[in-house]
């Protein structure tokens, strides 16, 4: 049993990912949002409450429904199907046959080992081969798979293979680069270091196509 649990903690320490799909249970959407809020707002109180703090203060007493919320609406609202952006693409008719670059692309998410935020900047880019999207759906839904709790290396997988899918194109490329409160805060507490992942699909495998994108997204745009 230790065993097991030494084996957990360190798959979390070292951040690593099991499946390059979000592991989720057949069940996970047969409760409403409403019943969802209403368990996790449950399980927030027993925290708090295990933890010493006086549910009963002022500050404290609506915590518990506002973390439940959050949780279901907002920062894991990505976990629902339902939300999805829609994939509507349309004719590429000016023919426009080099790289699109999308960079700066915030990103908020949350480390599945710890439950702590991850923030940084995604850099997407593809080439089109009869179809484009619309600029904002990039950012949707680089947002979308964001929103749950993530590792790194998925969430920039699951971005290129989704506008694959969009745009009926393997030349798809993602790097995203971010920060960790899981190592930043707590652990090694290193608040300078980064983590930087790529997903390269199609033309952008041939260095001269990867080192253009590379070289788009460090122009510094100022306005």
């Amino acid at each position: 049993m230790i065993a097991n649990e030494d084996l957990k903690d360190d798959i979390g320490e070292n951040h690593i990912a099991t499946s390059a799909e979000t592991p989720l249970r057949a069940d996970a959407f047969e409760m409403s949002d409403d019943q969802k809020i209403e368990a996790i707002k449950k399980d927030v109180e027993n925290i708090l409450h295990t933890l010493g703090m006086d549910l009963t203060d002022d500050s404290l007493k609506g915590t518990p429904n506002r973390v439940a919320k959050m949780f279901v609406k907002e920062v894991f609202g990505g976990l629902n199907p339902s939300k999805k952006p829609g994939s509507s693409t349309f004719e590429n008719k000016y023919k426009y046959g080099e790289m699109l670059v999308e960079k700066n692309i915030t990103i908020y998410s949350t480390c599945e080992h710890h439950l702590l935020p991850i923030v940084g900047r995604a850099h997407v880019a593809y080439i089109s081969n009869g179809t484009v999207v619309g600029l904002s759906k990039m950012n949707r839904i680089v947002d979308y798979f964001a929103k749950r709790p993530q590792v790194q290396e998925r969430l920039t997988i699951q971005i290129v293979e989704e506008l694959k899918k969009v745009l009926n194109t393997e030349d798809v490329a993602c790097v995203i680069d971010a920060k960790h409160l899981c190592v930043n805060s707590r652990g090694i507490r290193d608040i300078e270091s980064s983590t930087v992942t790529s997903e390269f699909g199609g033309k952008f495998k041939e260095e001269n196509v990867r080192r253009e994108f590379l070289d788009y997204i460090k122009l510094d745009t100022q306005f």
